[in-house]
């Protein structure tokens, strides 16, 4: 418990790093909120790949590759590091990945055949997703509480003056 408490700042260090590049989107990056995934066809080429609360699937190649609450799907060439959080992250017999890759809070299927150049860090479990969606939900739950409280609370009547 005590080394997912470290590497929760962790993940969204790498994140933050990862995605703030990608808001300064360069020619063939995508940056996704919701709705739609990514997907990127075989002998197709794209920049880096966002994805928040959506999912992504390679099958040709690309650049950094960043999924939050949804999954990466990866039989192509990722150029860059692979990140993944509350989702799953699928390398399949193809897939190649010159960085890191990273999962938090979701599982890795790794095909044996799959290459990664760089270092892999998977901390996968319902524990870790659960932190991942009850800390930072804690403050909008604890405002409804309150405002269910002060709605619901018995109020005496008190006397007007005369």
């Amino acid at each position: 418990m005590r080394c997912s408490a470290r590497l929760l700042p962790l993940a969204g260090l790498i994140v933050a790093m990862l995605a703030a590049p990608a808001l300064q989107a360069k020619d063939g990056d995508q940056v996704h909120i919701g709705g739609h995934g990514i997907s990127i066809a075989p002998g197709e080429a794209a920049g880096d790949l966002v994805c928040i609360g959506c999912s992504i699937r390679v099958r040709g190649s690309c650049g950094d590759v960043v999924a939050i609450g949804g999954s990466v799907d990866l039989s192509g060439h990722a150029k860059g590091d692979i990140v993944t959080i509350g989702g799953a992250l699928r390398l399949g017999e193809d897939a190649s990945v010159s960085g890191d890759v990273v999962t938090v809070g979701g599982r890795l299927w790794r095909d044996p055949n799959s290459l990664v150049q760089g270092q892999i860090s998977s901390r996968s479990g319902g524990q870790m997703f659960l932190w991942l969606v009850l800390i930072p939900s804690l403050p909008v739950i604890l405002i409804v509480a309150l405002v269910f409280w002060l709605l619901t609370r018995r109020r005496e009547e008190v006397p007007m003056r005369a």
